[in-house]
């Protein structure tokens, strides 16, 4: 017969092997998600009922993000993953792939909150930049709460709240925002930014957007491509276009020459935060930061336009 001391670690063996430790309840889910545009949410929303971790840095290209060990030790820590999706994690996706495999519920974001005709494509390559529209965006909130939900369902009722609160002020925001640019005169409504990330954003406030490289900064702008832009520069009297704080300046200053040449004095109309919140910080830091930018260059009279909360 067995001896009772090593029945009793026996049993606390088995009971911490097949994780019904009570201890464990209570402990915070771990949520780790891709982007800020991801994060900063999932922190509002979880308060103090997750840990959450942002994988990507406030300045870090998602286009271009490389995973390294300790990257994927992280993931694979988690309780769940929010990232993205539709190839806004290029390098990342088998890393991800990896985690989902392992056991680990893996979310794609973007995917689970557009509608299906609201998806914006390049030919076949989709428009992963779907935090552009804070319409769309403000739906996130109430995806984060239900999947904490599903984890901490006593308490339902506060995420469900911070939820609320989230949503509402995406959108006021998208409102102002929305309202702040339908004084912009009509002529003046073309956006010409460093990548083609704002399509979401032109759609939502009827900007017209060109991009001079295409919706992945891994993309490199043809020299076809800007003396194409050029020409629309000069035919159009485009008065600025903006760099972009997470991508190269050298195409930017390519087209500012370009235009120049033909007599056009293209301006450099600020830094927009596309990627990442760069100095902004914040998702919705970003956003008042660009709409800000945006109407100041386009609009004379607009660069002190009152669009943050």
């Amino acid at each position: 017969m067995a001896h009772p001391k090593l029945l009793l670690c026996l049993s606390a063996l088995a009971l911490s092997c097949s994780g019904s430790d009570p201890a464990s309840a209570d402990r915070q889910p771990r949520v780790v998600c891709t982007t800020a545009m991801i994060g900063d949410l999932a922190r509002e929303v979880a308060g103090d009922t997750a840990s959450v971790t942002t994988l990507f840095g406030p300045d870090m290209d998602p286009h271009l993000f490389r995973p390294t060990r300790d990257d994927v030790k992280v993931l694979m820590g988690a309780d769940l993953v929010l990232y993205n999706g539709l190839h806004l994690e290029g390098y990342l996706t088998e890393a991800l792939e990896r985690v989902g495999a392992s056991g680990v519920e893996v979310v794609a974001v973007a995917e689970q909150v557009l509608l299906e005709d609201e998806l914006i494509s390049d030919g076949a390559a989709p428009d992963p930049h779907v935090w552009m529209d804070p319409s769309i965006w403000s739906r996130v909130p109430a995806l984060i709460a239900g999947e904490l939900t599903e984890r901490r369902p006593d308490d339902a009722t506060a995420l469900s709240a911070r939820a609320t609160t989230m949503t509402a002020r995406l959108t006021r925001a998208d409102q102002r925002f929305e309202a702040s640019f339908a004084e912009l005169p009509r002529a003046h409504r073309v956006l010409l930014t460093a990548h083609d990330a704002f399509q979401y954003f032109g759609r939502r406030y009827d900007l017209e957007v060109r991009g001079i490289q295409g919706v992945s900064t891994t993309s490199e702008a043809s020299l076809s491509h800007i003396e194409a832009l050029v020409e629309i520069v000069v035919e159009r009297q485009i008065p600025a276009v903006f760099f972009e704080s997470t991508v190269s300046e050298r195409s930017v200053k390519a087209l500012v020459e370009g235009a120049r040449a033909l007599g056009q004095d293209l301006q450099i109309g600020g830094v927009l935060h596309a990627d990442a919140p760069g100095s902004a910080e914040t998702y919705e830091g970003m956003l008042a930061s660009n709409v800000k930018t945006i109407l100041g260059a386009l609009s004379v009279g607009f660069a002190d336009a009152e669009v943050t909360r």
